[in-house]
């Protein structure tokens, strides 16, 4: 896991994933197409294989409404414009005409199409008029800036494409002879209609500039994404015959060029089904299944029954451990190459002399807390609210008489057996929490014996990313439970203290792991609480592993479960650091500002949740 706190301070990037989420929302109601991702990258692109918009960095470190509306317009002018007014097959065509300058051939046409789509967008949808000022205001000011610096380096290409945005917004700047051509035939664009109207200006634009350009442009102001010969891979059916197969239908939009990606993608992600329901299993022609015997099972399923069944559970824990599952589509999508194994902690080495010391220095604090907690929960009990209008009827009726409006009724709380709470704790499991071991175990271990003390059900598991393993293909993650719901009481204290840190964490993929385990409990109140010494980090983790994990967090609260951080630092926790956690967790981020502090903050965060729990029970 990688810190916060960066050594280069322009690299220490931040997202805010709010806003993120706000775009992500925003395309996929505009394009129609709910599977639609955003993400960020240098400039605006189209990634169908990902089922990804990028908008642009560019927007970054300017004012809050700068920021917003920059990424608004570079979603309107993705969602609401390329999306299904941009022809391909023009575009296609295009791309295969040779040319002296490809790279100024293609951005001006991305140019040419930019504007012209902003301005067919602005008529059509109102609303988006601010957004779209923003963006003209600041790229005026961008290429402005830009041309001095391409002039005045002799960058001829590179200054053609700053005079043409200017051009289409009033600004005149001289690029010597072809300053005519711009006046004449890159004025034309105001009267474009279509993708082919504005490949006719382009061409013509060239005409002049393979002339008199010596050498392609240098830097890439636009760029349009994957190249359209990146096609999904071919679905073959087996068993269809070839005379049967149809031509597959050109594409000719972005909205058909998404759709066939996230179609195959479907398609792709239950191929087992999918070669029963085609081909049928190829043993039947030898004479059918049962010549194979009986068959071994594949894949075993464990039930989460409040009952007694201990005896079968570590025969089924052992079971469990080899047999690896795969995510995809259940866990976010960018966990969907993750593979994931789920087995208990292993106990290392004897740990009682540490577990008898903790417990010592913690026992004041754990008596202390129960004791109160105990209380309330016994004076919650008894508690009697007299003076009502309605309830039972007290046996002091002096006030019917004397009062002109008595209140003789009174209700008695109902007393509650038990706590309708359950706690999960997802421990980061990354190689970064090697130094803040031991403080870890102790923070566990005190959440363990709280919550034993009360008969509250928890979990508690450590998770983490096999970083050497991790591949394009497969990222394998690993849960280990140190505690299980059906271990009830069960004292794990050994378990605990054999933990240990490995490499990468999956923060986002972890939350929604558990989440799925928590919302099939029927208790009242569910809480979650996630002990991490950093951000996110993992195989292809990096930004949009933030993104991830703050979409997870928002899940779980949509599911009426709790998500509680506490960040673990050994050094001051910077304000940049508060702020980057409370972007993914909320306000219900919290961090120990030093090691010395860990235990007391779990006791801290353990305290108000359960008397959040008392005092709504």
């Amino acid at each position: 896991m990688t810190s916060v706190n960066r050594f280069i301070q322009f690299n220490n990037e931040t997202i805010d994933t709010k806003l993120l989420h706000q775009m992500e929302l925003l395309a996929g109601a505009l394009a129609d197409a709910p599977y639609l991702k955003v993400t960020t990258r240098k400039l605006i692109e189209l990634r169908p294989s990902e089922s990804a918009m990028s908008i642009s960095v560019f927007w970054r470190h300017r004012t809050k409404r700068l920021e917003r509306n920059g990424y608004l317009s570079d979603i309107y002018l993705l969602a609401a414009g390329f999306w299904r007014h941009f022809n391909l097959n023009t575009w296609r065509e295009f791309k295969k005409s040779d040319s002296a300058l490809p790279s100024l051939r293609e951005q001006l046409l991305l140019c040419a199409e930019e504007f012209r789509l902003s301005e067919q967008i602005k008529a059509d949808r109102p609303g988006t008029l601010a957004a779209f000022d923003t963006r003209e205001t600041v790229y005026t000011e961008f290429h402005e800036d830009q041309s001095k610096q391409n002039l005045k380096k002799g960058f001829k290409t590179d200054l053609l494409i700053n005079a043409a945005y200017l051009r289409l917004r009033g600004v005149e700047v001289g690029v010597g002879s072809l300053s005519q051509a711009l006046s004449t035939i890159w004025t034309e664009l105001f009267d474009a209609k279509t993708t082919a109207d504005s490949v006719r200006i382009v061409n013509r634009m060239m005409d002049r500039a393979e002339f008199i350009l010596e050498s392609d442009a240098l830097h890439t102001y636009y760029t349009f994404g994957e190249a359209l010969e990146k096609v999904p891979p071919f679905h073959y059916h087996e068993g269809i015959e070839a005379e049967e197969t149809e031509e597959p239908e050109e594409i000719e939009t972005i909205e058909e060029w998404f759709q066939s990606w996230h179609s195959e993608t479907e398609m792709s992600e239950a191929p087992a089904m999918e070669f029963e329901l085609e081909r049928g299993d190829s043993q039947l022609a030898e004479g059918g299944r049962e010549e194979e015997g009986a068959g071994e099972v594949q894949q075993t399923a464990k039930g989460d029954s409040t009952g007694e069944h201990k005896e079968d559970s570590d025969a089924e824990d052992r079971q469990m451990e080899s047999e690896p599952k795969t995510a995809e589509g259940k866990f976010g999508s960018a966990n969907d190459q993750v593979v994931y194994h789920e087995a208990r902690l292993q106990t290392t080495g004897d740990h009682r002399i540490n577990i008898e010391n903790w417990r010592r220095q913690q026992a004041p604090f754990v008596r202390a807390l129960l004791k109160e907690l105990k209380k309330r929960m016994t004076q919650k009990q008894e508690g009697v609210r007299s003076n009502l209008n309605a309830g039972r009827l007290s046996k002091k009726l002096v006030p019917l008489a004397i009062e002109e409006r008595p209140k003789p009724f009174y209700r008695k709380t109902a007393p509650s057996k038990e706590l309708d709470a359950v706690f999960c704790l997802l421990i980061d499991g990354s190689a970064s929490m090697l130094d803040k071991l031991d403080e870890t175990k102790q923070a566990v271990l005190l959440f363990h014996d709280v919550l034993r003390g009360l008969n509250v059900p928890h979990e508690i598991v450590l998770f983490y990313e096999d970083a050497y393993e991790a591949s394009d293909a497969e990222q394998p993650n690993y849960f280990e439970w140190m505690h299980k719901f059906e271990d009830r009481n069960k004292d794990h204290a050994q378990t605990i203290a054999s933990l240990d840190a490995h490499e990468d964490n999956r923060d986002g993929f972890a939350i929604r792991w558990m989440n799925s385990r928590l919302k099939r409990r029927t208790e009242k109140h569910r809480f979650l609480l996630v002990f991490s010494d950093g951000e996110p980090s993992a195989y292809n983790y990096a930004e949009n592993g933030v993104v991830d994990t703050a979409n997870a967090v928002a899940e779980a609260k949509k599911q009426g479960i709790e998500v509680l951080h506490l960040f673990l630092s050994s050094d001051s926790i910077t304000e940049d650091q508060a702020a980057f956690y409370r972007m993914m967790y909320g306000n219900k981020s919290v961090s120990a500002d030093s090691l010395e502090q860990f235990v007391e903050q779990t006791l801290r965060l353990l305290k108000r949740s359960l008397h959040l729990v008392i005092q709504s029970g």
